[in-house]
């Protein structure tokens, strides 16, 4: 790893109350093969004494502690941590949630496709495990086609669990918008990359992803944030909306069969979920946030 111990990267983890994983996933990353990276906490106005749970690692010259001073949710958080890197002067960026917890190798793996592709990709991603080794269903990248048997298979998204970019590629394209708040700002953004540039998924880099469930989200099912799946509607109808009419049938396809499955699967607040359905796709005609970038 010669070639890349010379660069200068910036881990970037966006945490809000969940002092313990954080903890968990700072002392993964500063285990790492690869010990030449920093690693930036962005804080999203914790409640729960993250600050001081952690100050045994802030101390470490290598971590660096930054609170946003409100809740600016995951999209916010990453625009954040993304932009402050850029203007560190950090060549790459290595994006991922407080309850990420990588292997050793997780950053090896993905310097040596760096290598191997020579530098041209827009972004590369580890593939996400949950907790019992299977796939983490809400992490699995979207492959484009005939990709499923090469050892460095192009995607057309990715979330931000493990997401590799070099900040030229952030300057060139912007940031993440942060007014999406949280959900699809990282299918969004990585769509945006892959537009142009070739992107990969890099098998052999693992990291563990520590959600509660491994489902994605499901308005039917979930009766305790309920208010949030806002947010997935009205970000994912201004991704349709900037997408290709593929894209819009597909959302419209959506929309209908999760309008249904609340109908006839949900047990409670059926109204108040198919209310919030309805407000996301609205107000997502007319959300139109502009993309940020950095200047030099």
């Amino acid at each position: 790893m010669k070639k890349t111990s010379n660069k200068k990267i910036l881990v970037v983890v966006v945490t809000y109350n969940r002092k313990e994983l954080l903890s968990e996933c700072i002392e993964a990353l500063l285990n790492q093969e690869c010990n030449f990276l920093d690693v930036l906490i962005v804080d999203n106005a914790s409640t729960d004494g993250t600050k001081e749970y952690i100050n045994k690692y802030v101390k470490n010259k290598r971590v660096i502690y930054e609170n946003t001073g409100s809740n600016i949710g995951g999209a916010g958080g990453f625009n954040y941590g993304m932009k402050k890197g850029v203007e560190l002067g950090y060549d790459y960026i290595w994006l991922m949630d407080d309850d990420t917890i990588v292997k050793k190798d997780s950053l090896t793996k993905l310097l040596k496709a760096d290598e191997y592709l020579k530098g041209n990709y827009g972004f590369l991603s580890s593939r996400t495990l949950w907790t019992d080794g299977s796939i983490c269903l809400m992490n699995r990248q979207k492959l484009l086609p005939n990709q499923k048997d090469k050892k460095l298979p192009r995607i057309r998204f990715a979330s931000f669990v493990s997401f590799f970019v070099k900040t030229s590629v952030i300057k060139e394209v912007g940031l993440p918008i942060k007014e999406f708040f949280i959900w699809s700002d990282d299918v969004e953004y990585s769509n945006r990359i892959q537009k142009k540039y070739n992107c990969y998924l890099v098998k052999d880099s693992e990291v563990i992803h520590k959600t509660k469930s491994n489902i994605g989200p499901n308005i039917a099912k979930d009766d305790e944030r309920i208010d949030r799946y806002y947010y997935l509607f009205r970000n994912e109808m201004y991704i349709a909306k900037h997408n290709n009419i593929l894209r819009k049938f597909y959302m419209l396809a959506v929309i209908i069969v999760l309008s249904l499955r609340v109908i006839f699967k949900s047990k409670n607040y059926k109204s108040k979920k198919l209310k919030v359905i309805s407000k996301g796709v609205k107000d997502g005609f007319k959300f139109n946030p502009p993309i940020e970038y950095i200047k030099n």
